[in-house]
């Protein structure tokens, strides 16, 4: 499946909000929002561009995109399965991006960024309810239990991980003695806390 491999840094800026797309570095002064608050390209300094309704609601239909790291064509699947369900659906369609794996290792605390948390799922370093899964996009359940491979433990990867301090959703647990998590149950609204209007995207796929 094809996915962006240039610079995330330029993401943020396009959005004009962290995107928190590199983990611990979006925190520090280092990040590239902190230092060139502009659009990339070279008339992004002088730039003032005033977004239409079409243009607002693109713009958060590609910060939700980015800020997960999901396709085009995956994220428009995830609308129409949002849209089938009962409920909100724009709350449908942030929960579903949630539950995806890359993004309930993250949550647990078990990778910095969802970047890295994709890069880790990938290379079969975890197991749901007890069986390998290497597909970054698997969509978990409540009750479900993911744990870290014991053989991975041993990596300093995972040990840098579980050295540094991580903030826990209240939709989740965490257990770091035996390196594995479960899912409480799948966020509210008032949980999820990506920087977007899903309203805006909701009426831009209805269009």
């Amino acid at each position: 499946m094809a996915r962006y491999t240039g610079a995330v840094c330029k993401m943020c800026r396009r959005e004009g909000k962290k995107l928190f797309l590199k983990g611990d570095r979006c925190y520090t002064n280092k990040c590239a929002l902190e230092r060139r608050a502009y659009f990339p390209g070279q008339h992004g300094p002088t730039s003032r561009v005033k977004l239409s309704g079409y243009g607002l609601q693109l713009r958060a239909k590609q910060q939700a995109r980015r800020f997960y790291g999901i396709n085009e064509k995956q994220f428009e699947k995830y609308f129409v399965m949002a849209a089938k369900k009962t409920g909100i659906t724009g709350d449908n369609l942030l929960r579903i991006c949630e539950s995806r794996l890359d993004n309930v290792v993250f949550s647990m605390g078990f990778a910095s960024s969802r970047a890295e948390a994709r890069q880790l799922v990938t290379h079969g370093h975890f197991l749901v309810n007890g069986k390998k899964v290497d597909i970054p996009s698997y969509l978990c359940k409540a009750g479900d239990v993911v744990a870290i491979k014991k053989a991975s433990l041993e990596s300093e990867k995972f040990k840098a991980i579980f050295e540094a301090k991580h903030s826990i959703p209240a939709w989740v647990e965490v257990n770091a003695e035996t390196a594995e998590g479960k899912i409480i149950d799948l966020p509210e609204r008032d949980q999820i806390s990506v920087p977007v209007e899903e309203q805006l995207i909701v009426e831009y796929y209805s269009k």
